[in-house]
């Protein structure tokens, strides 16, 4: 099995970095040291290696290092579905970020092409309990994972849906006019829908098939659409109208997880059993993918083993090595990672005089 990594990895005025370079063997990497030291900044770089904005969820301008304010670059060799690439990513101060593949400029829906990135840091602990949003983005991250093109219907269903808005603030009552919008609309809601549902089947399968030390969910996707939307939104334009937005679509939808074993809805789970939750759907996005791809993808899991118990953490390392995936981990102390022995690199992080310095450790 060709297991997708990334073989090295070069930084330049990323957040805390002012330049890093790194070099990985397709091991799991543990990047050890204290809060503050930039070991995060070093996962959210290799998170750009997907589309999207990250980890952090940041807009280009905010990741540059400070006070500079240059821009930033991340360049990396990758070991891709197919074959091997290089790839940068960067943006300019107070430019777009841009993308460029074996030396051309590319998309970032082109990077999901070459690439599956998974990840759990820990502001998604609240996933089961925060806003319907943060469950959407979880939900379209895993979509996107099994279908790349996901994001480009996302994206499509956005823009129209804000065209839309501004029609309805502005109480724009042009009939073709809506009509388009709410056709492009639609069409992308039926793909947007059929992704999740699918997203959502395998994950229940990859998680029902394995033997894991950790919980399952049984997850759906809560919805009010009904199966015609372009002909609900035609008829709803008077209300929407008068709310100043649109009202139904998939970008009011919810993911519900039960933990499966007590039969009780994760938000009424305690911290420590949602969090084992997470850890269950990202496992078996894993397993699911490499299912699909014959290679597992590269997970990104940040501060995950600082609230496990031993026996858990120990489960956790040895369902990512036999999975196959190259796992990114940090934590503030090496004995998070004793389990992992000879299986995995270790890289310690420190802060100097404001700058991150990384360099290898011994087992």
């Amino acid at each position: 099995m060709r297991g997708l990594a990334v073989t090295s990895l070069a930084l330049s005025h990323f957040r805390s970095h002012r330049a890093a370079r790194m070099a990985f063997d397709g091991r799991p990497v543990a990047f050890v040291g204290a809060n503050g030291a930039g070991k995060t900044n070093v996962l959210e770089a290799i998170s750009l290696l997907s589309p999207g904005r990250g980890l952090r969820r940041a807009a280009a301008d905010e990741i540059a290092r400070r006070p500079e304010a240059l821009g930033w670059k991340v360049a990396a060799a990758v070991r891709g579905l197919h074959s091997d690439h290089e790839v940068e990513t960067w943006a300019e101060g107070g430019g777009a970020r841009q993308v460029r593949i074996d030396g051309k400029a590319a998309t970032q829906v082109m990077l999901g092409r070459l690439l599956r990135i998974v990840w759990l840091v820990p502001a998604m602990d609240r996933l089961w309990t925060e806003a319907a949003e943060g469950r959407r983005r979880f939900l379209d991250r895993v979509a996107m994972s099994f279908a790349p093109d996901h994001a480009e219907a996302v994206l499509d269903y956005e823009k129209a849906m804000r065209e839309r808005n501004r029609l309805l603030k502005e109480q724009v009552a042009d009939a073709h006019w809506h009509a388009a919008l709410e056709g492009r609309m639609a069409e992308a809601a039926r793909v947007i829908r059929a992704h999740r549902e699918a997203a959502v089947a395998r994950l229940m399968a990859a998680q029902g098939a394995a033997e894991t030390a950790f919980p399952r969910a049984v997850l759906s996707v809560a919805s009010e659409d009904p199966e015609d939307l372009a002909a609900a939104w035609a008829e709803g334009r008077r209300r929407d109208m008068a709310a100043g937005r649109t009202l139904l679509g998939p970008h009011r939808a919810d993911l519900t997880a039960i933990y499966a074993a007590k039969g009780v809805p994760a938000a009424q789970c305690s911290t420590g059993e949602q969090k084992a939750l997470l850890i269950s759907l990202v496992l078996a996005n894993g397993r699911a993918l490499a299912e699909d791809l014959g290679a597992a993808p590269i997970l990104l899991l940040d501060e995950v083993a600082a609230h496990l118990d031993e026996g858990r953490r120990a489960a956790l390392f040895d369902e990512i090595c036999a999975l196959g995936a190259q796992a990114y981990m940090t934590g503030t102390g090496p004995e998070l990672f004793t389990a992992l022995g000879g299986r995995a690199q270790r890289i310690e992080v420190t802060e100097a005089e404001g700058l991150s310095q990384t360099r290898e450790m011994s087992p």
